[in-house]
């Protein structure tokens, strides 16, 4: 499993390389200025940063318990992927109708694009930061098949 450390750095520089590449895109969707896609991002990405930590370590144990390890198929890539940002939804819609000043239908527009952005965006994160930082046990398991 991860080591506290290991997770901080995945949590940190998920957020850092999402906020990045969403909020230009977002403010060029939406037509938005980029200074208010800014802090909606930034607040986002706060409360998906303890979400993210929690989330993970808690998917992990339950992997752990159920499976005996912690690798993803692609399938479980999916499902972590998604109930992770049903979560998120449920959190943000209402921050950003407030935020922006716009009805909770079109907060939820808005959170539902941004969730498939993030949505897509964790997927081919993880699978990359799974790759570039492997645990010990995985490295394992390949060299004994």
């Amino acid at each position: 499993m991860r080591t506290t450390r290991d997770r901080i750095r995945h949590a940190i520089s998920f957020e850092l390389i999402g906020l990045a590449i969403f909020t230009p895109l977002a403010a060029f969707v939406f037509g938005l200025p980029v200074e208010h896609v800014g802090v909606v991002g930034i607040v986002s990405a706060t409360l998906a940063t303890g979400w993210n930590y929690v989330y993970n370590l808690g998917f992990d144990h339950l992997m752990q318990k159920f499976r005996g390890s912690t690798q993803k198929t692609i399938a479980l890539r999916v499902a972590h992927a998604v109930v992770f940002e049903l979560g998120l939804l449920v959190v943000l819609m209402p921050f950003i109708a407030w935020y922006l000043g716009i009805s909770l239908m079109q907060a939820l527009v808005m959170d539902i694009a941004f969730a498939l952005f993030y949505l897509v965006y964790a997927f081919f994160f993880n699978l990359a930061y799974d790759r570039v930082l492997p645990l010990p046990e995985w490295r394992e398991k390949v060299q004994v098949q």
